[in-house]
């Protein structure tokens, strides 16, 4: 089937009804020719046919949870048999396992190609440079991040040096109370970032805050930065505005200052809104329609309104994977999104401080 025959084939830039395109990835993900053994074995227990239920995006409220399920299911049962018996797979990938064991995704080329297309795009808008190389500071091995930005340093043109994060092992020190021990990781990990800002022509900077504020309280490092980096993506745990105002203008002025709001379960990131002022919250717009947040109240589950505090809810809806109704770990305020786009914008990313009884440790991350 062409693009011009399904919606799930458009290609990126091209316009797309929301509406329109989700009744087709309905139709792709519940029918039996096309759809993943792990939605095929739970259609009938839903109660309605996603295929003439589900007509709008508010709808996706009526499907139950299943992310917890992602822990131990057959990770070949989550991709869509339309791929076919040998579909072009990048990588399985795991939470972070903040609340417990990981959860498990799949990440599929055409994905991550439409991925990169938009991530991309989001950066030249920010003003990042081409034709330069990335130094990436985030997790590697099981998590998607590392990974996928790699996949961007090439697409637009630099080499990817990569400094790995093991958030779980850090988690574990904190919990266990080992605070010098979990200092003296993220000093091995500010060493080995050391030696590739001195060494290598580095012109992006990708980190989380934690290692972008250990950085700047290296003067050596922070001359460094300003001498060479263009730009700085920072990624993962929250940043408040005056902080990120601080590095804008003082600590890193000659470069870009951008973030993204990510999860494996929703298979990518949000971006920073284009033109905001230093007084205004870092807010998030997603890859619309196919990630969308909702802000509900975690008792209710009902949307708060506009510039109230609540609990995200992810939504990923393509052709390589459907996980609706993802109630994440954040806390945020709801933001009014830009016209067009299904969902919620977010600002004021912050974790709670405990998840299905488990407390939440961001550590390096």
């Amino acid at each position: 089937m062409s693009f011009a025959e399904s919606p799930l084939e458009v290609p990126f830039g091209a316009a797309i009804d929301p509406e329109e395109f989700l009744r087709a990835t309905m139709h792709w993900h519940f029918s039996p020719e096309t759809g993943s053994a792990f939605w095929l074995e739970r259609a009938g227990s839903l109660g309605f046919d996603p295929r003439t239920d589900v007509r709008t995006f508010d709808d996706l409220t009526l499907f139950p949870n299943f992310a917890d399920e992602l822990r131990q299911v057959r990770i070949e049962d989550v991709i869509p048999r339309g791929y076919g018996p040998c579909p072009d797979v990048v990588g399985v990938y795991e939470s972070g396992g903040t609340t417990g064991e990981p959860k498990r995704v799949v990440l599929l080329r055409d994905w991550l190609d439409r991925l990169l297309h938009w991530s991309s795009a989001q950066l030249d808008a920010h003003g990042f440079p081409r034709d330069v190389n990335w130094l990436v500071v985030v997790p590697t091995g099981p998590h998607m991040v590392g990974d996928v930005i790699k996949a961007q340093a090439v697409s637009r043109g630099g080499l990817p040096f990569t400094v790995d994060l093991d958030p779980r092992w850090v988690k574990r020190l904190i919990a266990d109370g080992k605070a010098a021990e979990a200092g003296m990781y993220a000093d091995h990990i500010i060493e080995q970032v050391a030696y590739l800002l001195e060494s290598q022509d580095i012109g992006v900077l990708m980190c989380t805050p934690p290692v972008l504020e250990r950085i700047a309280a290296r003067d050596d490092l922070a001359r460094l930065v300003n001498k060479k980096v263009r730009a700085i993506n920072w990624v993962g745990t929250q940043m408040d505005a005056d902080t990120r105002f601080l590095y804008r203008s003082e600590i890193f002025p000659n470069a870009v200052l951008y973030s993204g709001y990510g999860s494996t379960m929703i298979l990518g990131n949000a971006s920073e809104r284009v033109g905001l002022t230093d007084d205004d919250p870092c807010v998030y717009d997603p890859f619309s329609p196919y990630m969308s947040l909702s802000v509900v109240d975690p008792e209710t589950g009902k949307p708060v309104p506009y510039g109230e505090r609540g609990q995200v809810v992810m939504h990923h809806v393509s052709k390589a994977m459907f996980l609706p109704n993802n109630l994440e770990r954040d806390l945020a305020t709801r933001v009014e999104p830009p016209a067009g786009q299904v969902g919620d914008s977010v600002a004021d990313i912050a974790p709670v401080a405990e998840f299905k009884s488990e407390k939440v440790i961001e550590g390096v991350y």
